[in-house]
C-alpha cells in the first residue's frame, strides 16, 4: 500500500515469534511437506456449497504475503453466483476453443496431451467458488493519483501460492485456470483499468469420481530442484 511521501521508517519489536527446537522444526517441515504432497489439481468438483467465511479466511491468509515495498498489488474476486460463473465459463470456453483449434501451436498442444485437458470447462460452472486473481499494475491514491508498484508478478505469485496452500489446508481442492486472453474478466468483475486478471481458481470439494492424470504424480526429485551451498 502507499504510505505517502512523508512516511518514515519506524521499527517495531517483532510482533509474533514462532519458536521451535530443531527437532520440532524438522518434524513440522516434514509434516507440511507430506501434507502438500496430498494437494492435487482436479477438474471434477462436487457442487456442494462451501461457506463464504472459509473462502474469505483463506484470502485473508493470502493477503499476509510479502510484496515489493509492501504495496500488496493484488485483488481477489470470489464468485459463487451461478449466473456469473456461467458467463465466465462461456467466455473462457470461447478463448479455449481458439486455443485448442491451433492457436496454441503444435508443441504446446503436445505438452498438454498427457494432462488430458480440452476446450470444455464444466468445472467453471460446477465448482462452488471461482476466485479471480488480479494484479494491480499501478496503485491509485484516494485522490486518484497513480503511484508505482514494484515486483508485481512476483508479489502476486507469492500471494496466490499462499492462497492455494490455505485452501488446501482447509480441505478444499483447487484448479488453476488461465484463459488467454483474460481481459473479459475485468469487465465481468467490474474491476478498474489498473488491475490485470492473471488467474482463475476453481475451488470446492472433489467429486467422488475425480481423477488426476498419471503424469501429474511425476514430480522432479529433490536433486533436480535443489543445490545446497553450505558453509
Amino acid at each position: 500500500m502507499d504510505a505517502g511521501k512523508d512516511a518514515n521508517y519506524e521499527p517495531l519489536p517483532l510482533p509474533d515469534r514462532v519458536a521451535r527446537t530443531c527437532d520440532q522444526a524438522q518434524e513440522m517441515a516434514e509434516a507440511f511437506r507430506d501434507y502438500m504432497r496430498k494437494r492435487h489439481s482436479v477438474r471434477d468438483f462436487r457442487p456442494d456449497p462451501v461457506p463464504e467465511p472459509i473462502i474469505t479466511a483463506c484470502i485473508e491468509a493470502a493477503g499476509t504475503a510479502p510484496s515489493g515495498a509492501n504495496h500488496q498489488p493484488w485483488y481477489f474476486v470470489a464468485i459463487s453466483d451461478p449466473a456469473m460463473k456461467s458467463q465466465i465459463r462461456a467466455a473462457a470456453e470461447a478463448e479455449e476453443e481458439a486455443f485448442y483449434a491451433g492457436g496454441a501451436g503444435d508443441e504446446w498442444l503436445r505438452a498438454l496431451a498427457p494432462i488430458g485437458t480440452g476446450a470444455a470447462k464444466p468445472h467453471l460452472d460446477i465448482a462452488p467458488w471461482l476466485i479471480v486473481v488480479f494484479a494491480q499494475r499501478y496503485g491509485l491514491t484516494k485522490g486518484g493519483h497513480r503511484y508505482k508498484h514494484y515486483y508485481v508478478p512476483e508479489s502476486v505469485g507469492i500471494a496466490t501460492g499462499f492462497l492455494i496452500a490455505a485452501l488446501h489446508h482447509a480441505g478444499l481442492s483447487v484448479l488453476t485456470h488461465t484463459p488467454n486472453p483474460m481481459k473479459f474478466l475485468t469487465g465481468l468483475c467490474k474491476r478498474p483499468a489498473n488491475e490485470k486478471p492473471v488467474m482463475i481458481l476453481a475451488v470446492g470439494h472433489p467429486a467422488d469420481t475425480a481423477t488426476v492424470p498419471a503424469v501429474a504424480k511425476l514430480k522432479k526429485p529433490l536433486s533436480d530442484i535443489l543445490t545446497v551451498l553450505a558453509g
